[in-house]
């Protein structure tokens, strides 16, 4: 009995099946990105990247949308159909909602974040843009939600 209640401890906790690993082609190309290793250490952010100490403090959806794990080690990619031409990749996210996550519920916390903003190009590929500064105080405050969409 102890074995089938850790079983389904286990089981519980583990990524659903919705939570396809998603793969982001990005535009811009540097040398050294997220998730490669230079000697024994692994790169967390990158050209393009922000890092925000957060100190454990937990990280909100900005909007309704979906939390989905990103083939970057240690990254998730959040999307909403309230942006459709953005996508939002966080790094360093501990204890990720994933699935369909409500705007102001938290995704998960952080002692840093590594986040990036990216916007999709015609030809299906993802180029970097700089963060609109009222969607990182959604993603840090569920006190600054607007009733409505936002623009990024």
């Amino acid at each position: 009995m102890t074995l089938s209640l850790l079983a389904l401890l286990i089981s519980g906790c583990t990524q659903s099946e919705s939570s396809v690993v998603r793969e982001v082609p990005i535009q811009q190309a540097w040398q050294l990105e997220p998730g490669q290793q230079v000697g024994e250490h692994r790169i967390a952010g990158g050209l393009g990247d922000i890092s925000i100490e957060m100190r454990g403090d937990r990280i909100y959806a900005p909007f309704d949308g979906e939390l989905q794990p990103n083939n970057v080690p240690n990254c998730y990619v959040f999307s909403s159909p309230e942006v459709p031409a953005y996508i939002f990749r966080l790094c360093g996210l501990e204890r990720p909602r994933l699935g369909a996550v409500a705007q102001g519920s938290a995704m998960g916390s952080a002692d840093f974040l590594g986040f990036a903003t990216l916007r999709r190009q015609p030809d299906g590929h993802w180029t970097m843009v700089e963060p609109a500064s009222d969607v990182l105080q959604r993603l840090l405050d569920p006190d600054a939600m607007q009733v409505g969409g936002g623009e990024e």
